[in-house]
């Protein structure tokens, strides 16, 4: 064989191939991988290989991101960005001095506060107007389900006591009617369509920002959750184009377009033009995200039992489904028989449940096609679909940071599920003890798009460097090889990159190298290590 690009030696090498889970070397030639093995591989080192001493390091497969909104959090690294602020005396000085530091801002937007900043997650117009009185502002929350504004944001939108609530949203309201300032699910389209839109240049430079601090993670390729425009967010469609077609895109990226809630299945023909006319290099948008419910917070997560009162009562809220369920099997056969892969939003147990049959309703209309439709974020899954998904090849796309104890899921999350419910959260163990494919996500701007961080819960379910001892629903832990395989192969496979997520001769050379062997530590560790190399194709994209 001819010298090899790049040699690692003197490993570990963790392949995720179960033909060989370890290995001590590893050659690059050209964008895939030449050799996998021990010292053997070293008769391919020439006087022009780069060679890596893996000593005390570990090599192994790029991360990749299943539920991303990479142009999205980019984006907000720019805006006023309240990540990880939990005292809501200090997000108000932050507001304050982001306002200051740019008066040239005819609006004040950002986001990524938490619901427990605020009693019962609901901040009010006047707590905004004591630091930003004179100009709109809108602050999307972290989870990006809901937004905080200000009065003046709610007078240039016209919003009012008597402004119904949208179909598939709320605006909070003070005892008289007059909106609070917190605006649920489809309400904050009031507002945010009055926001000057971003433009082009904003939205690449926001890919661009997004995609430095992915490979600094060691991701390598993800698939973007929401290619169009909804509650503000604008559509990131042109900034994977042209970062596609210049070269600037580094990493492999799929793209799953928006399907509007409010239409039927005359957009598919839109959808079809879309992904022809958006594919390109290492972009590709052959994915259809459907949003089927909202959040357990807010109440719009849709469960098969009515939500709780404070009291511990049962009200009369289920929350909702936003794509009919009937219509929905109709719209995920067409597309399936498309060749679309369907990225289904499902996060209550009657969502989970929705999404699964429309998934054996194509199935059952067009046979097996392989496209790999996938569920993303399963907060509540009824015990008995658990085994669906094997049954129908219905990836299970899991947002590990979430499953631990902290303020938003003890103090709003869990008092209104019910203890009985409450313990179907999450439910990583099952549904890998079931024959589910599990492939992992982070949800960034949402939470950390950090995939250690993800690992570390998945293998915990408790959230790095808490103080907190309690394991949440430890039973449904899983080991520190299958979380990440869940960040490795599975997510390669719900991306359809099939010659990536495991290092064997001929895949592609997507690689990371971490300062440590995560599996030789202790697992409350996992979160300590940290990315010193990420390769994508055998180029140097993070690192010395």
């Amino acid at each position: 064989m001819p010298h090899a690009d790049l040699v690692f030696t003197r490993g570990p090498v963790l392949t995720m191939d179960s033909a060989r889970t370890r290995a001590s070397s590893l050659a690059v030639t050209g964008e895939r991988i030449a050799a996998v093995g021990h010292d053997e591989v070293r008769e391919l080192i020439g006087p022009r290989t780069e060679v890596v001493d893996l000593t005390g390091k570990l090599l192994l497969p790029g991360f990749q991101d299943a539920h991303i909104h990479a142009v999205g959090g980019g984006s907000e690294l720019a805006q006023c960005d309240l990540t990880g602020v939990l005292d809501a005396g200090t997000c108000l000085e932050r507001i304050r001095a982001y306002a200051e530091a740019h008066p040239e801002r005819e609006w004040i937007t950002g986001g990524g506060w938490s619901l427990e900043t605020f009693a019962g997650g609901l901040p009010t117009r006047r707590l905004l107007d004591s630091v930003v009185p004179d100009r709109p502002v809108l602050l999307a929350n972290r989870d990006h389900h809901g937004a905080w504004v200000n009065t003046r944001a709610l007078e240039l939108a016209g919003i009012t006591a008597a402004t119904p609530d949208p179909a598939d949203g709320r605006i909070e309201r003070e005892p008289d009617g007059t909106p609070s300032g917190m605006l649920q699910e489809g309400a904050t389209g009031l507002v945010s369509r009055h926001v000057p839109p971003s433009t082009v240049e904003d939205r690449l430079a926001g890919l661009l920002r997004a995609q430095r601090l992915l490979h600094s993670l060691g991701v390598t390729g993800w698939q973007d959750a929401l290619l169009g425009s909804f509650n503000g967010m604008p559509d990131p469609s042109d900034a994977y184009r042209t970062a596609a077609k210049d070269g600037s895109l580094t990493a492999r990226v799929t793209g799953a377009l928006w399907w509007d809630r409010e239409r039927g299945a005359e957009q598919i023909p839109e959808l079809v033009a879309k992904r022809e006319e958006l594919s390109h290099g290492r972009f590709r948008a052959g994915s259809v995200k459907i949003m089927q419910d909202g959040i357990a917070e807010n109440f719009t997560a849709g469960m098969t039992a009515p939500y709780l009162d404070g009291c511990g009562c049962a009200t009369a809220n289920s929350g909702l489904s936003f794509v009919d369920p009937d219509a929905l099997r109709g719209y995920v056969a067409a597309l399936d028989a498309l060749d679309f892969q369907v990225h289904f939003h499902a996060l209550g147990d009657r969502a989970v449940r929705e999404a699964l049959d429309a998934v054996e309703a194509a199935v059952a209309a067009n046979g097996r096609r392989g496209n790999r439709h996938h569920l993303a974020h399963l907060q509540v899954v009824h015990p008995d679909d658990l085994p669906r998904f094997a049954a129908l090849g219905a990836v299970a796309n899991i947002q590990p940071l979430w499953a631990a104890h902290e303020p938003q899921m003890d103090e709003l999350t869990i008092p209104f599920l019910g203890p009985e419910r409450a313990a179907l959260q999450y439910p990583f163990g099952g549904l890998l003890r079931a024959g589910a494919t599990l492939a992992a996500g982070s949800d960034w701007p949402v939470s950390s798009p950090d995939p250690l961080a993800g690992l570390h819960v998945a293998v915990n379910r408790r959230e790095p460097g808490t103080a907190d001892e309690r394991v949440f629903l430890p039973e449904q832990r899983i080991d520190l090889p299958s979380a990440l395989a869940a960040y490795t192969a599975g997510t390669a496979h719900v991306n359809g990159h099939d010659d990536a997520g495991s290092l064997r001769p001929g895949n592609l050379a997507d690689l990371v190298v971490l300062d440590r062997d995560i599996l030789a530590a202790p697992p409350e560790e996992i979160a300590d290590a940290r990315v010193e190399r990420t390769y994508v194709g055998g180029v140097l994209v993070h690192g010395a």
